[in-house]
C-alpha cells in the first residue's frame, strides 16, 4: 500500500475520493475538487479552500499532465 500523508504535507497530489492539491499552479487551480468516473477519469474540477479538503489520506505525486484541450473544454487531466 502507497505511503499517504497529510494535507498540510502536500506540494502536489491527490486524495481518492476526487480532491488535488498542487501549491504550483494557479490560486484558481490549488485545491481542487473533481468527479471520478467508474473509469477513474477527472473531470469537472471544482476550486476548493484547504480548509474543506480531507487531511489524512493524501498521495504524492510529481504533476499532473494536463491536456490542453481536455481541461479548457472539459477540465480533465490526468496525475504522472
Amino acid at each position: 500500500m502507497a505511503q499517504t500523508f497529510k494535507a498540510n504535507e502536500i506540494e502536489i497530489g491527490y486524495h481518492p475520493d476526487g480532491y488535488r492539491i498542487d501549491r504550483t499552479a494557479s490560486p484558481m487551480n490549488r485545491y481542487t475538487r473533481w468527479d471520478v468516473s467508474a473509469e477513474g477519469r477527472w473531470s469537472g474540477p471544482e476550486p476548493v479552500c484547504f480548509d474543506s479538503l480531507p487531511q489524512d489520506g493524501w498521495l504524492k505525486v510529481g504533476g499532473f499532465d494536463w491536456e490542453e484541450d481536455n481541461v479548457a473544454e472539459k477540465g480533465e487531466g490526468k496525475a504522472r
